[in-house]
């Protein structure tokens, strides 16, 4: 079967920076659902559209295709007395932007004296990645996971 829309694609991947070095993979397969459902990146699924199991895409993208550029502003200093005691290097938390009222992410990145730095980028934001795939299955796409707009069971979202 071939990878189409509201196909059910199963993948491994290895992620390079522009340096060659490999910053992300898989450790086990992951699921998506196919045909613009904003569940990978889209120029990895334009790559992908049409392939069968085996079958092996790369694709080089720039930080606007990937995971966006790097934003300064997105960087803050914290009091440490707003988060919980054992915040450490790693740890996520949500916050609501106070101009857009979505939920950004941030990472702390440092904790030092009274002061938590966290970082609302994406890890690999501003950077420019290469993106290597094969695809281990092909299937279509139950009726549930085309209404919820994303796979379920083995490899994919759990309810």
């Amino acid at each position: 079967m071939q990878i189409a829309k509201n196909s059910v694609v199963t993948l491994t991947y290895e992620m390079y920076d522009a340096e060659g070095n490999q910053i992300d993979k898989t450790e086990e397969p992951i699921a998506y659902l196919h045909g613009g459902y904003d569940n990978i990146l889209p120029l990895v699924e334009e790559a992908l559209h049409g392939k069968s199991v085996g079958d092996a895409v790369e694709v080089t993208m720039s930080p606007d295709d990937a995971f966006g550029e790097f934003e300064p502003e997105l960087v803050r200093d914290e009091d440490k007395d707003g988060f919980p005691p054992e915040v450490a290097v790693g740890m996520m938390f949500e916050a609501d932007d106070p101009e857009t009222g979505e939920v950004i992410l941030f990472r702390v990145t440092e904790v030092e004296g009274n002061k938590v730095t966290v970082d609302g980028n994406h890890p690999f934001a501003g950077m420019t990645i290469r993106f290597a795939a094969k695809v281990t299955n092909v299937r279509e796409a139950t009726a549930e996971e085309l209404a919820h707009g994303h796979v379920h069971g083995e490899h994919g979202h759990h309810h």
